[in-house]
């Protein structure tokens, strides 16, 4: 008898009712979460804004989205429900949850502002420009100022208790012309810049900050910029996508550059699969339908996907083989073998875009 289970069980389809994988996915023009389990639409949260450039994250059982217009929403990710929304400024870009609170980036009014869990005002951080790229590493709260060419890093002085109040540790001035995105390989902070030749990198242990020379051909006009993030860096390894020219940029453990792999258009996404084998590199313009594979230990490309429209985001399973593309112009998410890079389902979706999985076993 347990022999049969096990068989049952491992021939069970991708779309098996055991997954606990569940995709949360950004109706872009329907200010909704679509909910994929497996092959199937479940469920949608509705009014949630304008999910233009919406992002999502989670915090063990609670799921949180910021909206282009400024609000932050808590949503409940196992009933799917949503619960409390809370305006911090006219603009959101970009945010992070901690085990005490979200930091919220803002374009417009100009600040950073802290939240708890439950969405009630902390702090507000005034720095007089749009601001993008937050991190926390330890203590330290840092992020860029778009229009202050700066990189500020914010001491939690209240550690110690519930809820954090942050001052000034260190500002680096001058560091690059409009910081757009950054990443976090440890204790380096690393801020891409949309017109210097270089990324900037701060050590947060030492605060030193250093500049990293990209080696960019005849810049081109950039209608998506690219975007950092964790799945950019495997082991020793740093992926970075180039500002304006078809590459991406490949830095190893000491900074040093290794090498420069050319790419079919100019790069918006570099997700890295779980194993850290592979990188899925997405395009803006008209190589929107185009999605490239890098094998990681090769440096090369080894499979291109072409579908037959925008393809805005891309996110690998933490479960099964598959890596899952949000057709935007088609109507629908697309899930693709990774073992044979071929399509096994397609889910319907109006105008996707960001796909985020939420792990209902934690």
């Amino acid at each position: 008898m347990k022999k049969l289970l096990l068989i049952v069980l491992l021939a069970l389809p991708f779309c098996g009712a055991l997954a606990t994988e569940k995709l949360f996915v950004i109706e872009r023009e329907d200010s909704a979460l679509a909910i994929i389990i497996g092959d199937k639409l479940v469920n949608r949260i509705t009014e949630m804004r304008n999910f233009n450039h919406a992002v999502v994250k989670f915090y063990k059982n609670e799921g949180f989205a910021i909206t282009r217009d400024g609000y932050v929403i808590k949503f409940d990710p196992i009933s799917e429900k949503k619960l409390k929304e809370y305006r911090t400024s006219k603009s959101a870009i970009g945010f992070i949850v901690t085990p005490r609170y979200l930091a919220i980036a803002n374009y417009d009014n100009k600040t950073v502002e802290i939240l708890d869990h439950d969405l009630n005002p902390v702090q507000t951080i005034d720095t007089g420009s749009k601001n993008v790229g937050i991190k926390h590493y330890k203590n330290y709260l840092v992020f860029a100022l778009m229009d202050k060419d700066s990189l500020w890093v914010m001491e939690d002085v209240a550690a110690d208790k519930p809820l954090p109040t942050f001052k000034v540790h260190k500002k680096f001035e001058n560091v690059g012309v409009a910081p757009f995105d950054a990443m976090l390989d440890g204790q380096f902070y690393i801020a891409g810049f949309f017109n210097s030749p270089y990324v900037g990198v701060i050590d947060l242990e030492n605060m030193q900050f250093r500049k990293l020379p990209l080696q960019l051909g005849d810049k081109q006009p950039v209608l998506k910029v690219p975007h950092f993030g964790f799945w950019s860096l495997s082991g020793d390894k740093k992926f970075i996508p180039a500002v304006g020219d078809n590459k991406v940029f490949v830095f190893g453990k000491d900074f040093k550059h290794i090498a420069n792999i050319e790419t079919e258009g100019l790069p918006v996404f570099t997700s890295l699969s779980p194993d850290k084998k592979f990188l899925a590199v997405t395009f803006s313009g008209k190589d929107f339908p185009v999605v490239q594979i890098i094998d990681t230990e090769k440096l090369k490309i080894i499979k291109r996907l072409a579908f037959s429209g925008k393809i805005l985001h891309l996110r690998w399973s933490q479960e099964k083989p598959l890596l899952y593309f949000s057709n935007n112009s088609d109507n629908k998410l697309i899930a693709v073998d990774t073992s044979s890079w071929e399509r096994v389902y397609e889910v319907p979706v109006r105008h996707p875009s960001g796909i985020f999985i939420h792990d209902s076993s934690e």
